[in-house]
């Protein structure tokens, strides 16, 4: 009779053993196969060849370069600017002569040099050099000048007791003209600094320009790029210097700072703005360049090598730059005969 066999139920049963199935093929079926991947990894999709493409062009980029905040490469147009840069030790890699150029003196000039220097000479069409100038009137010659390769500034304390000396460095704050940055690494390896600290935005870097103008000294006075410039300055009180800012408006004359014959790190801002707050406030000390001939303000290079010479004066004779040896000298605080005859020359006091 319908519902009433009594052939067992392997639905209901309770007994044990192998029972009939799918193996688990079923629920293996129900599972997902996961989230749905983004457009740009499904193949075939518009997206996944734009990926494509772009991947392709960044593994034929060049790799970037390490050791520091790097720009780019920086070009010097023009028969004399180019000339002058080459002159001057400027470390370009790749002089441009435009094809059938109608040579003179300059042209041959930088020729020669970029030649004896070593370096890549690429002849390129007119063409060319306007695209690569923007359309600038280069002559016939372009010049390019790789990134410069800035220093840390731990790297200035490292070379000063390298050579076992006191540091003697130099921070600018806001100097905006590369030829004031050039000038003022010229000073600093004339008067034994250890090297130069600016600022990586708002300011001047070492550019072709800048190269020109410290007449080649750049290739062995080391430049540093700090982000915060307060921070480098704590960093360099910390490490037992003292911290000195040129001001107008400063408490002591240069003629009476006798920390300069130590440890000391010299602040110089702009001609116009001077020192930012913040720096001012990190200076130990605020001093100002005496000028009797009514000048309200000197510029920052000019200013950096009076300090500069200041400082230089204290370590090599005291007593030459108003240190406690001051009284002992004739009338007027200059040397008189052989002393006088061997500054006049250039060379260090007796």
């Amino acid at each position: 009779m319908a519902g009433n066999s009594q052939r067992r139920n392997r639905r209901t049963s309770n007994k044990k053993g192998q029972q009939v199935g799918s193996g688990g093929q079923r629920r293996k079926g129900l599972e997902g196969r996961g989230p749905t991947p983004p457009a740009s990894a499904r193949k075939g999709h518009v997206k996944n060849r734009i990926a494509n493409a772009k991947a392709k062009q960044s593994a034929r980029r060049p790799a970037p370069r390490r050791g520091g905040p790097k720009g780019t490469n920086e070009l010097v147009v023009g028969r004399n600017s180019v000339a002058e840069a080459l002159r001057e030790g400027v470390p370009a890699n790749t002089l441009y002569v435009q094809q059938y150029i109608d040579s003179d003196e300059r042209v041959r000039e930088a020729i020669q040099l970029a030649t004896e220097s070593g370096m890549n000479l690429m002849e390129a069409p007119r063409p060319e050099l306007d695209r690569m100038t923007n359309g600038l009137n280069h002559q016939g010659l372009v010049l390019q000048v790789p990134p410069y390769d800035y220093a840390h500034p731990d790297d200035l304390l490292a070379a000063a007791q390298d050579a076992g000396e006191d540091p003697l460095i130099v921070v600018l704050d806001g100097i905006t003209d590369p030829r004031n940055l050039g000038a003022i690494v010229r000073s600093v390896s004339a008067f034994g600094g250890h090297g130069v600290v600016v600022p990586e935005r708002r300011a001047a870097g070492m550019t072709a320009g800048a190269w020109k103008t410290s007449a080649g000294t750049a290739a062995r006075t080391p430049v540093a790029r700090a982000a915060n410039m307060t921070r480098v300055l704590e960093s360099y009180q910390k490490a037992g210097l003292m911290v000195v800012g040129l001001a107008g408006d400063g408490d002591t004359e240069l003629g009476g700072t006798e920390v300069l014959d130590g440890p000391v790190v010299i602040v110089i801002g702009s001609e116009g703005k001077g020192l930012s707050r913040l720096v001012a406030e990190t200076c130990d000390l605020l001093v100002r360049i005496p000028m009797p001939g009514g000048a309200e303000s000197l510029n920052a290079g000019v200013a950096a090598g009076v300090v500069l010479y200041e400082a230089a004066s204290r370590r090599a004779w005291p007593g030459w730059a108003g240190g406690p040896e001051r009284s002992r000298l004739p009338r007027g605080g200059a040397p008189r005969g052989r002393g006088a005859a061997r500054m006049r020359n250039g060379l260090d006091p007796p």
